[in-house]
């Protein structure tokens, strides 16, 4: 208590000062709030990346880390003569093979979903030939559109052949 009480005299201020003080606050013009643009948007989108940054970087650097710590690159060894090799083992780092096993696919499905793609556009090629062909055929001929033929059931021809004998039956001669 004694620091204190001596400390008073310095902490005390003139009035005046201390009423000066107040009518400048008070009684100043025109206080204005300035207009400014919201930045909502920019913060919460500034939070948000980089709360998914954080949430993306830290685990994916952390597997990383520890997969070159505990597992660490390949090396190359003998193969034993009953094992076919897998295309992933071939890499080095623990984190490419892991990619290539489980996100890439492996260069025999891209050629064949390749060679899929090439036999596909090859019938269709087949196919504008032959239509193209039939067209010519059509024209030279003065042909009617013969591939625009649908069939019919046969059925409603025998039922409306047997409505118009029973009505030359009945119409008599």
């Amino acid at each position: 208590m004694v620091v204190f009480s001596t400390l008073r005299p310095l902490l005390r201020l003139p009035i005046s000062t201390i009423q000066n003080e107040a009518s400048k606050r008070l009684m100043s013009g025109h206080r204005t709030f300035p207009l400014a643009p919201s930045r909502f948007q920019y913060i919460k989108f500034k939070d948000h990346f980089h709360y998914y940054l954080m949430l993306g970087i830290i685990p994916c650097t952390l597997a990383i880390f520890l997969a070159n710590v505990f597992i660490g690159p390949s090396t190359l060894s003998e193969i034993p003569k009953d094992y076919t090799p897998k295309e992933w083992e071939y890499f080095r780092n623990p984190v490419t093979r892991l990619l290539a096993k489980y996100v890439t696919q492996s260069p025999q499905q891209e050629y064949e979903k390749y060679l899929a793609y090439v036999f596909q556009e090859q019938e269709r090629t087949k196919i504008r030939l032959l239509e193209n062909e039939i067209k010519q055929k059509m024209a030279e001929r003065n042909d009617y559109q013969a591939y625009y033929y649908r069939p019919v059931a046969a059925k409603y021809h025998r039922v409306s052949r047997e409505a118009a004998d029973y009505l030359e039956t009945i119409k008599g001669e």
